[in-house]
């Protein structure tokens, strides 16, 4: 059952009487002097009908002076009514039940309920003493019984998440310690990793979309699970932690590797933040929280591929492999799934491109090349078709030509050429074409030649 509906039953217990000794209260009293119960006086009359509150005369919100209040208990008041069944329920927020107590010098605007003490009830603990939240929530006697910190930043979280923990079932909060963090991170809803990251994205726009409780409970957990305030800080030195990694910040960082494109605008918000220098020998480890670090070695490695493109194919192929085991670790980062490391990404296919191609096609008869090409050599064609896969930019189109040039080319062309000796000397496999018997191919078999792919890449970038 949720704590609103044991409330609302715990406040109409107050009018629980016997009916063959006594006579049935005019009114449950439920004096509240710092208006904690205040915030959710709105959600409690949805559940009760009955439940008055003392203020500003609202009719429509059931709410009214004193005389208005003591009017609708007579029943003089047409538009609101209490239920026959109901004993009806007056909330008075800023009042004390000493107060009410001391008739003579009770307040004149509270003078007209001061005689219903006598013919009603208080809701009260079994001390006499006014309901707080902390005592409702900790006492086993009329209370909830749970496990609640008394600390100061404790109540006023508490106070504050109040409207949220009324929705909360009973059973799942007894088997936890309610403190500041549970109140906070139950204002916000439940997951400060989440909101934390929504508000570097998103920065003033988060703010202006949750309330005064909402924002102070999100600055609290901050603070406490974060060692961060969002108030104070701002977006770029939370973001800079985001980018450090450190400490309770991993979660965060975690979170957000797990959905990037969620919040888009936050790799732009890291590059607003100074980096930290850094060493020479300093990797994806303690680079790869900053996208100025991925976008350096980005270039450098442009740079690498272009100047490849005038080496000879055999120094090309191990520079390829040098490179690939400098830069394989930031196809691991965020970057790469975000497609800002893509020189990075066609480097794996480049590397399988310089292992297969390290021997050409340049021995054996036409069916053992064949048979060669279809069990292993047509990895190279599949190489070169994923690394331009990548390609968006010009610049990186550039780079990744280079190397093809380098190493693709001289290899499909040398095989090229054996097998055009062979057909000169052997004929073309199967005879004529009028001759040769029709093919057949199973379900995902590929037929293809090597250079057939070198004449289409040629075609595409050199026409």
């Amino acid at each position: 059952m949720r704590v609103i509906y044991i409330l609302t039953n715990c406040i109409r217990s107050a009018a629980v009487h016997n009916p063959e000794a006594q006579v049935a209260p005019a009114c449950i009293l439920w004096p509240d002097k710092d208006r904690q119960w205040e915030a959710i006086i709105p959600l409690l009359q949805i559940e009760m009908p009955e439940l008055l509150a003392l203020g500003d005369y609202v009719p429509d919100k059931r709410i009214g002076p004193a005389i208005w209040l003591r009017c609708v208990i007579a029943g003089r008041i047409k538009d609101c009514s209490i239920p026959v069944e109901r004993t009806p329920i007056l909330y008075l927020p800023g009042v004390s039940r000493q107060e009410l107590r001391a008739v003579e010098s009770c307040p004149e605007p509270l003078k007209p309920l001061a005689e219903l003490q006598y013919r009603g009830v208080f809701w009260s603990q079994i001390n006499a003493k006014d309901w707080t939240i902390l005592a409702y929530l900790k006492s086993d006697q009329g209370g909830l019984g749970l496990d609640v910190a008394q600390d100061n930043d404790t109540k006023n979280a508490m106070q504050l998440a109040l409207s949220c923990l009324v929705d909360e079932e009973v059973e799942l909060l007894k088997d936890k310690h309610l403190d500041k963090d549970f109140f906070n991170t139950l204002l916000t809803g439940g997951d400060p990793v989440r909101d934390l990251l929504q508000w570097l994205d998103q920065g003033e726009e988060f703010r202006s979309n949750r309330d005064n409780n909402a924002w102070k409970a999100f600055i609290e957990v901050c603070k406490s699970q974060f060692v961060f305030n969002p108030h104070k800080d701002g977006v770029l030195v939370g973001a800079t932690k985001l980018a450090t990694r450190e400490g309770p910040w991993k979660a965060v960082w975690e979170r957000f590797c797990e959905s990037p494109k969620r919040y888009p605008n936050i790799p732009n918000q890291i590059r607003k933040c100074k980096m930290p220098a850094y060493d020479l020998f300093s990797g994806p480890e303690t680079c790869g929280g900053w996208p100025q670090w991925n976008d350096a070695q980005e270039e450098e490695l442009r740079r690498s591929l272009v100047a490849l493109g005038n080496m000879p194919s055999h120094d090309a192929r191990k520079q390829v492999l040098e490179l690939s085991k400098k830069h394989s670790g930031r196809r691991q980062l965020v970057w790469a799934e975000l497609g800002e490391a893509p020189l990075s990404l066609a480097l794996k296919h480049l590397t399988d491109l310089a292992e297969i191609t390290n021997n050409a096609l340049v021995a054996g008869s036409i069916d053992e090349i064949a048979e060669e090409y279809r069990d292993v050599r047509w990895r190279a064609d599949e190489a070169v078709i994923c690394a331009l896969a990548y390609m968006e930019k010009q610049e990186d189109l550039t780079a990744v030509t280079a190397i093809l040039n380098s190493i693709y080319l001289p290899w499909a062309e040398e095989s090229a050429r054996y097998l055009q000796k062979l057909v000169d000397k052997f004929g073309y496999p199967g005879g004529t074409a009028s001759t040769s018997k029709v093919a057949s191919y199973q379900d995902g078999e590929c037929a293809a030649i090597p250079g057939l792919l070198k004449n289409l890449y040629e075609s595409m970038y050199y026409k």
